[in-house]
């Protein structure tokens, strides 16, 4: 017998949720009545909680879901694509992380948008930064919710089951105890996903290959014959840019990501917050590219069944899996799910809270927590979309911030009272990625150029152009680092 076993899968789920709901409990004597301590942990996080959370936000269902179909589906070009957003993504914190930490702290930042409003010294771009968080991130954190629905697949009541359970413990988790809660059941999560992840690629290759009398060898020997180890369709160069030129900026743009820079307590745990993000993604990413390649080579050998919809490869590979290994992968996507959901749907109450209302009160708190899950569930009720590419629609929609924070996280007194420039640059962005989107699509917008130039490029040189005029006419050099 093999498969998950919905019993089972259910009894690991309710296993997982009593653990991260006891870790959420216990958090909350760590946790601050004000802003920054209910949102930043007051600056307080060590390496290992920082890196966690940092990893956990990031690598979510778009990974054991998104990934793993797109590896399947495209081959090794979707390794290239998350590759190159890890290495972009530790060149930037590399290269700007201890500076904006350090400004963070002296200037009393908790939200990204207050990040921006007090470099260029403008209140009209706090709000409207924050706004834009409330805007495009709804996407985002509903592919998390879409994940999980689709693992319950064989579960009884399906689809809106696991999406309801899946938008009850984000809200849950999140109201517990803010940051806190939110750090150390992602730190939990992460572990959950690591193991998961490595036991299942052990299963794969050392059960289900040879059970089908194909080797892993062998099996990417086939994949080389089709193209699959190279850039096939629908890689072509326009597309490949068209999905990593917004993942790259990802560090900068996402204010879930960008908040955590906020968190270490120190320079040190600061400086392990990278160095064990970077090995947690390397490790995950390639566990889970090597899945759904492995995947790829058995169904060309005619061994394992041609999937259509690549969001669905994941759980039919569960199918083959023992109950046990099924029931603990699947909980380890619905905590990749979750772990992402819970810190977008903080941080976005942090810009609510700090930004808009500009007022500490339980009302505006967890009634913005409230609504902001509802509104995720709705959008996931509607399945539009693939994982990745409502994923990747938040980043495009995100990409018009990448000029504008990098500017200011690089020359601060060049920026400052430059806030109308700022705002130019970001509606110029937005109506590109607006317009593209409306007239062809969120899959259109990956697969279709402009000029020959994929559509998140024209966004971003959209974006950048009134910046450029800014450094042009002050004749300014722009060191990689906060001078100022």
């Amino acid at each position: 017998m093999a498969g998950l076993d919905p019993f089972l899968g259910l009894g690991f789920l309710a296993l997982y949720l009593l653990l991260g709901t006891a870790i959420a409990v216990a958090s909350r004597r760590r946790a601050g009545a004000d802003s920054r301590g209910y949102f930043v942990a007051g600056y307080s996080l060590g390496g290992f909680l920082s890196a966690m959370t940092y990893a956990a936000t990031t690598y979510s269902a778009f990974m054991m879901v998104g990934l793993v179909g797109l590896s399947y589906a495209t081959g090794v070009g979707a390794l290239g694509f998350e590759l190159l957003y890890l290495i972009a993504t530790l060149t930037l914190l590399a290269l700007y992380a201890p500076r904006v930490w350090e400004e963070a702290r002296r200037r009393g930042w908790v939200s990204p948008a207050e990040m921006l409003g007090s470099l260029y010294g403008s209140r009209a771009l706090q709000v409207l930064v924050a706004a834009l968080y409330l805007v495009a991130l709804i996407p985002y954190a509903s592919a998390q919710l879409v994940g999980i629905g689709k693992l319950f697949a064989a579960v009884p009541g399906g689809y809106p089951l696991g999406v309801s359970i899946g938008a009850a413990v984000v809200l849950l988790w999140t109201a517990m105890a803010g940051i806190w809660s939110v750090a150390t059941t992602d730190a939990f999560q992460g572990l959950w996903m690591l193991t998961a992840a490595t036991g299942f690629v052990l299963w794969v290759v050392l059960f289900l290959a040879p059970s089908r009398g194909i080797s892993v060898a062998e099996a990417f020997s086939l994949l080389g014959r089709e193209g699959y180890l190279g850039l096939r369709a629908p890689w072509s160069l326009a597309v490949f840019l068209a999905y990593t030129i917004p993942w790259i900026f990802f560090a900068v743009t996402n204010p879930q990501v960008v908040q955590r820079i906020y968190m270490p307590r120190d320079r040190n745990a600061l400086r392990r917050m990278i160095v064990y993000f970077a090995l947690f993604g390397l490790t995950y990413t390639a566990l889970v590219t090597f899945t759904g390649l492995v995947a790829r080579g058995l169904a060309i050998a005619g061994e394992f069944p041609v999937v259509r919809d690549r969001d669905l490869v994941t759980p039919v590979l569960l199918g083959y899996a023992h109950p046990l290994l099924a029931a603990f992968v699947f909980t380890s996507i619905v905590a990749a799910a979750v772990s992402t959901a819970d810190s977008i749907v903080l941080t976005l109450t942090s810009s609510a809270e700090h930004d808009l209302a500009r007022r500490s009160r339980a009302a505006v708190r967890y009634g913005t927590l409230a609504l902001l899950v509802a509104s995720m569930w709705g959008f996931a009720m509607l399945r539009l979309g693939f994982v990745v590419e409502l994923s990747v629609l938040t980043s495009i929609l995100l990409l018009p911030l990448a000029p504008v924070t990098l500017l200011a996280w690089s020359s601060p007194r060049l920026v400052e009272g430059r806030g109308p420039v700022a705002l130019t640059a970001i509606a110029l962005g937005e109506t590109v990625a607006a317009v593209a989107v409306a007239l062809r699509g969120v899959r259109g917008v990956f697969i279709s150029t402009a000029a020959g130039l994929p559509i998140p490029a024209w966004v971003l040189i959209a974006s950048a152009a009134p910046l450029l005029a800014l450094l042009r006419r002050r004749g300014v050099k722009t060191p990689p680092n906060l001078q100022g």
